[in-house]
C-alpha cells in the first residue's frame, strides 16, 4: 500500500499542553504504543521495521532532509508481531540504528499526531497529514499541517529537520 504523507516534527517541552489542545478539539486517542523502529542499511530511501503494541509494519519511504513540512512517498506492509521478518532483514541488510520510543497516538480525520518520548533524545510532537486514497493532494496536506502547527502553538525554533534515526546516528548520548 503506497501513499503520500506530509510531516512536521518538533521538539516538545510540554507534551501535556499538546494533549489538552488535541482533546479540546475532539481528537481520537488511539493509545500509548511502545515502539521499536529498527532501521536497515539500504541503498535508496529508508527502510524500517516498526514493532509496537498498536502499530506493526515494514515501512519504506523516500524523504529529503529539509525544513518543514516534509513530503514522503511511503510504502507500508503490515507485519505480524513475533514473525521472523526482523531476523531476515537484519541478516540480509544489516541494522543501521534502532529508535526506542513511547508514542501517544491521536487522529483528527486524516491527520495523525504523535507525542513521542524518544530514548536518548527527549520529547517530540509529530503532525502527519496522510493521503491514502490520492484524493487530497500535497497542497491540502501542507495546509492541514500548517493549521495544526499554529493550533498547537509550536514555535518555529522547535521544528526539526532530521529524523529520530538521523539524530541518534549523530548523537553520542546513547
Amino acid at each position: 500500500m503506497g501513499f503520500l504523507n506530509i510531516e512536521i516534527k518538533a521538539r516538545c517541552d510540554n507534551p501535556q499542553k499538546i494533549e489538552r489542545i488535541l482533546e479540546k478539539h475532539e481528537a481520537d486517542f488511539i493509545g500509548l504504543d511502545h515502539q521499536i523502529d529498527t532501521y536497515f542499511k539500504v541503498n535508496h530511501g529508508r527502510l524500517k521495521l516498526r514493532e509496537g503494541n498498536i502499530e506493526n509494519a515494514l515501512i519504506h519511504y523516500f524523504r529529503k532532509d529539509q525544513e518543514w513540512p516534509k513530503s514522503s512517498e511511503v510504502l507500508l506492509y503490515k507485519s505480524e508481531p513475533g514473525s521472523n521478518l526482523k531476523a531476515i532483514l537484519s541478516e540480509s541488510l544489516g541494522i543501521l540504528t534502532v529508535v526506542d520510543k513511547q508514542r501517544n497516538i491521536y487522529f483528527i480525520d486524516n491527520v495523525k499526531f504523535h507525542i513521542d518520548e524518544v530514548q536518548c533524545l527527549g520529547s517530540f510532537i509529530e503532525i502527519e497529514a496522510i493521503d491514502k486514497n490520492d484524493k487530497l493532494g500535497k497542497e491540502k496536506l501542507e495546509e492541514q499541517c500548517n493549521y495544526y502547527l499554529n493550533l498547537l502553538e509550536i514555535p518555529e525554533k522547535d521544528l526539526m529537520k532530521n529524523s529520530y534515526s538521523d539524530m541518534l546516528l549523530k548523537s553520542d548520548q546513547c
